[in-house]
């Protein structure tokens, strides 16, 4: 037999070694999600209060926005319609400038030593037929109900007359034209209304015994 070295300590005795996790254990460890950490009240809070002041920001950034678009839209709006009012009547002065020319060279005839009248009524009545061409091209219709039905939308009567030949409720006579603009009254005629055939005198003679 052999002698154990007294000087070699003994072999220390080894731990055990853990049991292996069953199949089931193993499975559900792998399939248990890992634990998040806990937030605190107060954190989420933070979280919450940015977030609604950053939704505020943008709310009022698209404000900001939309008035500056809604103050340019009335600023152009504004523009266009004083730019249309403009071409308007630049339009309605190009056409009158003509009329006004003919009436210049119509006075400078006038005062002409060897005038004719019946040349300066030729020129005034060419003259106001090219006026009344130029507002007609810009809607100016004239009201000229001579023997036509008596209409209250488009005339005025100043006075009821008899007439031998205008059927009674019809104009007899037109003091002053009326005018209409694209359709819409601008002035009514004002004018005389038949109220029929004037009543035959009596004959003197009717009656009278011989």
């Amino acid at each position: 037999m052999s002698q154990t070295d007294p000087s070699t300590p003994p072999p220390a005795n080894p731990e055990p070694a853990a049991p292996a996790p069953s199949a089931p254990e193993a499975a559900a460890n792998a399939a248990a999600p890992e634990a998040k950490p806990e937030v605190s009240p107060v954190a989420e809070l933070e979280t919450k209060l940015a977030a609604a002041r950053k939704e505020a920001a943008d709310n009022y950034e698209r404000y900001l926005r939309s008035v500056a678009d809604l103050e340019n839209y009335r600023k152009r709006a504004v523009r266009d319609r004083e730019d249309a009012a403009h071409r308007a009547s630049t339009r309605i002065l190009e056409d009158l400038m003509p009329v006004l020319d003919n009436l210049a060279l119509g006075l400078q005839a006038a005062k002409a030593p060897n005038a004719e009248l019946s040349t300066l009524i030729g020129g005034v009545e060419m003259i106001g037929q090219q006026l009344k061409t130029a507002l007609a091209g810009h809607g100016l219709v004239e009201v000229s109900p001579l023997g036509q039905p008596f209409d209250p939308n488009l005339h005025e009567a100043i006075a009821q007359q008899p007439h031998a030949e205008i059927a009674p409720d019809h104009v007899s006579a037109v003091v002053r034209t009326g005018y209409t603009l694209n359709g819409r009254l601008v002035r009514a005629a004002s004018v005389v209304v038949s109220s029929g055939r004037p009543e035959k005198p009596a004959d003197p003679a009717e009656g009278v015994v011989v």
